[in-house]
């Protein structure tokens, strides 16, 4: 299936999800609310963190969304891209779980930045192959849109609440504060543990050594980035290790 028939048809299964919708009277709120029973998508989900308006939910406004998780500002902006754009923004959806749109554009500018020029789309495409596609194990802190197979055969009805204001905690200055840095490198630490067991590279005495995670924290988190969520900030830590963990591995068989 070529790439756009496959979005379009992510479209038109989003588009059938939010045909699902049911009104319902809540009393807590007192005012009607939307119910879905979705076989696609985390319907309530994409609601809540993409704030749309489900009144009137066409196959356009689905178009647009899926655009979206694919990488892309809006629909025709995928549809005049490049084709190693489009199968890279396929692999970007078909791993939602492992990274999300927003931590491959700071990933991938923070590689410009560091090699002094602009990829083309092709290298782009081989870099996301090569770092998450075609790794297991990485997990990024992100969410996944996707319903799974056991979400699917379920007969439960999403049901979509407004959203309550969340208290967030932000980072406003580098370096980061006694208590802040001792929970990083925790985090760092234990993922980095995580990545031993799961690729079990050839000299793990040698990267242990190598693996500084005060160090490769400071790398990750730059001043250019702040104010940050810190929760955010922290499953960039995990969701960043992996290709960090790839290049000790290569500088470790180096050393031998």
């Amino acid at each position: 299936m070529k790439t756009i028939e496959y979005f379009k048809l992510q479209a038109k299964n989003l588009y059938k999800d939010f045909k699902t919708q049911k009104s319902y009277f809540d009393p807590d709120y007192g005012r009607n609310l939307y119910e879905y029973a979705p076989k696609f998508f985390d319907v309530d989900l994409l609601i809540l963190d993409y704030d749309i308006v489900e009144n009137k939910f066409t196959l356009m406004n689905a178009q647009h969304y899926i655009a979206k998780l694919a990488g892309f500002t809006k629909w025709t902006e995928m549809l005049k891209a490049s084709p190693s754009a489009q199968k890279l923004s396929k692999l970007l959806f078909d791993n939602m779980h492992k990274i999300s749109v927003i931590e491959w554009d700071i990933y991938i500018s923070g590689e410009q930045n560091e090699k002094g020029f602009l990829f083309d789309d092709e290298f782009k495409l081989d870099i996301f192959k090569a770092v998450f596609d075609e790794v297991d194990g990485h997990q990024g802190g992100v969410s996944d849109y996707r319903l799974t197979r056991n979400e699917k055969l379920s007969n439960k009805k999403h049901i979509i609440k407004p959203k309550k204001n969340k208290i967030t905690v932000q980072i406003y200055t580098l370096p980061l504060s006694r208590s802040d840095r001792k929970e990083f490198i925790e985090v760092a630490n234990k993922k980095f543990d995580e990545l031993l067991q799961i690729m079990e590279p050839i000299h793990p005495e040698l990267i242990r050594k190598l693996w500084n995670a005060d160090q490769y924290i400071q790398g990750v988190l730059k001043p250019d980035m702040l104010p940050i969520d810190r929760d955010y900030a922290l499953s960039l830590v995990e969701a960043f290790l992996i290709n960090h963990f790839i290049s000790l591995d290569i500088e470790s068989a180096s050393n031998v």
